[in-house]
């Protein structure tokens, strides 16, 4: 399943919320147990209603406190270090207070840069009030159960104006959210005010990247509204969320990669094989191939092409400027197919060896780890013991 959040009329954590729970309303009453133990939240009740704009349908996440300490023009100040000890303390299932931290580190960072301070060190206000941490931890429970394997976006409306926080008057979008908005795409459609909260960024920065809509066919299975509290000029003041699935086959998966490709013809064949080393030991990169390519003149070249996560594209090609004598990379993200794969422990005559089983549309193969016969004496006994393994592996032998 893949999910791409249509930013209507911007996106805000409740609006983000209401649409998925417009999408799917079955889990409104898990989602209501659970903020009902959430932390920091005594005394806050939620609840999820129907809402009409006059120009479409959809729902609307009210968080309501009756608490008397909560008056117009209060703000509360919560310490970043406070809320993650109880997110991490608190009786929430795992998933959901992993996706709730994460949204609130990304939050914590941008508030740290803004302010020239340390994450740790990092007091929220607006973000620290009840409302937004509802907001976050149902956000961080329909994530969890949702489990897309894909989070795409349009572009966010950027808005304009001011907006008046704990902080003060603020230009729009907000500082922090600015930050959080960094490499995503985003468009001016003329229509003023706050348009992109902080919280609703850190919601697109965590689950989005920096994807756009897939190129690739896909069918289209069903769509949400989730509203806002502000009313926009001739525009509804809502997020859209459809739900796609993939067309692939039943067995292989899909994600995207970044390729990133380049032509060598002026580095020595040792220097650039540990350039290359180097660029494979990096975190992000997932494979690196060098390949023969004649060039200009008939100089023969090395061409290298190497496969990374779409977000680490400027790492991957600063690493390879600095590895490399190349002075241009060409890259692109890419989708690829991908096949269900684990490795599995085998123990035959020979000794322990591990087989790679990968799931094909036409069944399952087996493929012996080339490092674990390395050492062998000869050609027909690696062969020998490369059979025994994959033997073993297919019929569930493992150790």
């Amino acid at each position: 399943m893949e999910l791409h959040l249509d930013l209507v009329g911007g996106i805000a954590g409740d609006m983000f919320v209401a649409a998925i729970l417009d999408l799917r309303p079955d889990l409104e009453t898990g989602l209501l147990s659970a903020l009902s133990y959430a932390p920091m939240l005594q005394g806050v009740s939620c609840r999820i209603v129907s809402h009409d704009d006059g120009i479409l349908t959809g729902r609307r996440f009210l968080v309501e406190r009756s608490d008397p300490d909560t008056t117009h023009g209060h703000h509360h100040h919560t310490a970043w270090r406070d809320i993650r000890a109880a997110l991490s303390a608190s009786s929430l299932d795992a998933e959901t207070t992993r996706h709730a931290i994460g949204v609130f580190s990304l939050l914590a960072d941008a508030e740290a840069r803004v302010h020239g301070t340390a994450a740790g060190a990092v007091e929220f206000h607006e973000v620290g009030a009840w409302d937004s941490i509802a907001d976050i931890v149902a956000a961080a429970y329909l994530i969890a159960r949702l489990k897309a394997t894909r989070w795409t976006s349009s572009a966010a409306p950027l808005g304009s104006g001011r907006v008046r926080t704990a902080h003060g008057i603020l230009p729009v979008p907000a500082p922090a959210a600015a930050l959080l908005l960094e490499g995503l795409p985003t468009i001016d459609d003329g229509i003023p005010g706050e348009r992109v909260t902080p919280t609703g960024a850190a919601i697109l920065r965590y689950l989005c990247k920096q994807e756009t809509i897939s190129p690739q066919p896909r069918r289209l299975v069903a769509s949400g509204f989730g509203f806002g509290t502000r009313k926009l000029p001739g525009i509804s003041n809502c997020v859209r969320v459809i739900c796609f699935e993939s067309l692939a086959t039943d067995v292989a998966g899909s994600d995207r990669v970044a390729v990133l490709q380049f032509e060598i013809d002026d580095q020595t064949g040792e220097d650039l094989a540990q350039g290359i080393e180097n660029l494979r030991a990096h975190k992000d990169v997932l494979d690196v191939v060098q390949t023969p390519v004649f060039g200009k003149k008939g100089r023969m070249m090395t061409g290298v092409r190497i496969l990374a996560r779409p977000e680490a594209v400027a790492q991957v090609a600063a690493l390879a400027f600095d590895e490399t004598t190349t002075i241009g990379i060409r890259h692109a993200i890419v989708d690829r197919a991908i096949l269900p794969r684990k490795i599995v422990d085998t123990k035959v005559e020979f000794g322990p060896m591990r087989v790679k089983l990968v799931k094909r549309p036409s069944g399952q193969t087996a493929k012996a780890e080339a490092s674990d016969v390395g050492d062998t004496a000869n050609a027909a006994t690696r062969q020998r013991r490369r059979q025994a393994a994959e033997a073993a592996a297919k019929t569930g032998m493992k150790s």
